[in-house]
């Protein structure tokens, strides 16, 4: 979805997509954003409520996250930092001091790597702000053996200016086995 939405020309069909309310934040989190996102053919599948999601290139404006949306996205945040860093006007991430004891310090970790490729961004106690309008540069960065975060590279590496090299890419396999597979699919360059 973060794919779709910040790539200046995309327009993506994700089939079959889980949107049960206390998983589909992030849904909510880029509809907040202005995100061209269309749920289409709502119905049950074994008890739960799934969609295909029609997801467009959109104008993304800086929101301010916190609250009872925070655990709603938490996992999500890393890449929510990627769409928030081109959004124009500022986003404010709050609430999200459990990001500091993931695999990773999520937090720290999508920082040092956004700072790294050029983007305004600053750490809190409990999550980041981002100056948005910026332009996502490239680089070598770590994953910190993180799944969320080598995902996020991922998706930055399919809209930065200049090639995003990603230490311990095998890490994505934890909750997305195809990841890479699909990044590529997609128009990014996996070597």
């Amino acid at each position: 979805m973060v794919a779709g939405v910040c790539h200046p020309d995309s327009e993506l069909l994700i089939k079959n997509v889980g949107i049960n309310p206390t998983r589909s934040g992030i849904i909510t989190a880029l509809k907040m954003m202005d995100a061209d996102i269309a749920v289409i053919d709502e119905r049950d599948v074994a008890g739960e409520p799934v969609a295909d999601l029609m997801v467009k290139s959109s104008n993304l404006k800086g929101i301010e996250l916190n609250g009872d949306i925070v655990p709603l996205l938490i996992d999500e945040i890393p890449v929510i930092a990627v769409a928030a860093a081109i959004a124009q006007g500022e986003t404010v991430i709050k609430d999200a001091e459990e990001l500091r004891v993931k695999e990773s310090d999520r937090i720290q970790a999508s920082v040092n790597w956004l700072r790294g490729a050029g983007v305004n961004v600053e750490g809190t106690a409990d999550g980041m702000i981002l100056g948005g309008g910026d332009v996502i540069g490239g680089g070598q960065f770590s994953s910190h053996d993180d799944h969320r975060i080598a995902m996020s590279l991922g998706i930055a590496g399919l809209i930065s200016s200049q090639p995003i090299s990603v230490v311990d890419t095998e890490v994505a396999g934890i909750s997305y086995p195809d990841f890479w597979h699909i990044i590529g699919a997609i128009g990014g360059i996996i070597e």
